[in-house]
């Protein structure tokens, strides 16, 4: 039988704990910008806040480690992975779509590029700890 190793375990414990200071990060840039000048760039805001959940329910999925936080983190990251792609696209192809910054603008350049790296990492993570062949 085919054994499944914790994707909680090792580095993927880094692989979480990253994730909740990126959730952190992004929640608390996006309330900021929600509550103070939401009007100025709703759609910039708004992507902020969607990172900000993306990085907190991949932390519970890949925390949880189980088949069910297995599949919840690789949705997550999957969906990540094509956001900051495509926000990055975006956001350097038309720069007025994006008056203001999203955490994603620039493929993650605000922060290092690490929202684009994340959502690989994760995804490679998920791939080394799947089923072993028995």
């Amino acid at each position: 039988m085919a054994e499944q190793r914790a994707t909680n375990r090792g580095p993927g414990r880094l692989l979480i704990a990253v994730y909740i200071l990126f959730a952190i990060a992004a929640t608390s840039r996006a309330g900021l910008q929600i509550a103070t000048k939401f009007d100025e760039a709703p759609v910039a805001y708004l992507l902020s806040a969607l990172a900000a959940l993306i990085y907190i329910v991949a932390a519970v999925g890949l925390a949880r480690a189980g088949h069910t936080g297995r599949r919840v983190a690789l949705a997550c990251c999957s969906v990540e992975l094509v956001g900051v792609v495509g926000v990055g696209i975006l956001s350097l192809a038309d720069r007025e779509l994006f008056p203001d910054e999203t955490v994603w603008s620039g493929f993650g350049s605000g922060y290092g590029y690490i929202p684009l790296v994340l959502p690989v990492l994760g995804l490679f993570w998920l791939w080394r700890t799947r089923h072993d062949p028995a």
